[in-house]
């Protein structure tokens, strides 16, 4: 939650911030990039109120920490729970890892930029409590609690097993169809609720489609994962499946404090709207709802550059490493998955020996 006054949460944000109507008035967005998952695309919603004319589009951190995206970012740009990028005009996120430096921030505020990173819960919520006093957001106000309670890893495992609208609406978002992901941002921006929404025919059909999809995960869970020291370990690589941990944790319950998944294939690269080999670190949040036994963020980013996310809910690339743990430039191979695996499971470990 951040004021005007430069305090988020009791963290210090640029004394120069404007308050909302002066940065309406200030900034010509034309096109808002934001991250392809519900927080991304309910926090969109918001800046498309703010900026109606702006295009939108939905992206991965890999695609910003890549420079996959360098010919779009202006500072026209509007950028949103997505890693910092210096050329944009406004950038506004609560991940820990993509928190600019006071460097970058000096740099960038005097170079005309404006940045409102504050700790909460969802990227959503923080361009929710900014533009709250000058626009209608009360279409969004409903789905707010879910929003934050989805991406801060606080629903219930009651809750993760309901047919609650939001929670299903929310697992049928991605940045791979940006068609599809536009259309629920255009209802939600033109004050549908989640309930007319869900009833559309083709969200209908990508609910029932994720169903099927759970299902079928969850019947091969056992022969794809294993629990290592408590750590649930799960292999969909090269299956064409994908899920997050809150699957993973539910099917182990207090087994696991922890989850790995491993997803993608190895043949997808960068830009091609599939899923690159990577892998996923969760806190079982079920357990352990205040943050877990350990910064999974160490993990995310041991290897890969441009890995992050938060400490409960992080991930990063599956990247080629030399017999002594160093990046290679070169093809992934399927030892590089092994090796990968076991420098974490090396840290993990580690970390659960201090624990105890």
């Amino acid at each position: 939650m951040c004021d005007f006054n430069g305090m988020a949460m009791g963290v210090l944000l640029p004394q120069r911030s404007m308050p909302p109507r002066n940065l309406v008035d200030s900034l010509d967005i034309q096109l808002i990039i934001a991250d392809g998952d519900f927080d991304g695309l309910v926090a969109a919603a918001v800046l498309k109120t703010a900026w109606p004319e702006a295009s939108v589009f939905f992206s991965h951190p890999t695609e910003i920490r890549s420079g996959s995206l360098e010919k779009l970012i202006n500072s026209k740009t509007a950028i949103c729970d997505l890693p910092f990028h210096p050329n944009c005009g406004l950038y506004i996120d609560h991940h820990a890892t993509n928190r600019p430096t006071k460097e970058q921030e000096k740099t960038f505020i005097d170079n005309g930029g404006h940045i409102h990173w504050c700790e909460a819960d969802s990227a959503a919520r923080v361009a929710y409590d900014l533009f709250l006093p000058l626009f209608d957001l009360s279409a969004l106000t409903p789905i707010m609690y879910m929003v934050d309670r989805l991406d801060g890893g606080r629903i219930s495992i009651d809750e993760f097993l309901s047919d609650d609208a939001t929670i299903w609406l929310a697992r049928t978002v991605t940045s791979s169809d940006q068609q599809y992901t536009t259309k629920i941002l255009n209802k939600l921006v033109e004050g549908e609720s989640v309930s007319d929404i869900v009833n559309d025919s083709v969200v209908a059909e990508r609910i029932n489609n994720k169903k099927e999809e759970m299902k079928e995960i969850r019947t091969i869970l056992d022969s794809k994962s294993r629990i290592e020291n408590r750590l649930a370990i799960c292999e969909l690589q090269e299956t064409g499946l994908h899920t997050n941990g809150y699957l993973v944790t539910a099917h182990y319950g207090d087994d696991c404090d922890a989850c790995l998944i491993i997803h993608g294939s190895q043949n997808n690269k960068i830009g091609d709207n599939t899923r690159l080999l990577s892998a996923s670190f969760y806190t079982n949040s079920f357990l352990h709802p205040n943050g877990g036994l350990f910064d999974l963020t160490k993990l995310a980013t041991m290897f890969d550059p441009f890995g992050g996310g938060h400490r409960n809910a992080c991930g990063c690339r599956i990247v080629p490493l030399d017999g002594d743990g160093r990046i290679e430039e070169r093809d992934l191979s399927p030892e590089d998955i092994v090796a990968n695996l076991s420098a974490w499971l090396m840290a993990w470990n580690q970390s659960q020996s201090t624990n105890n």
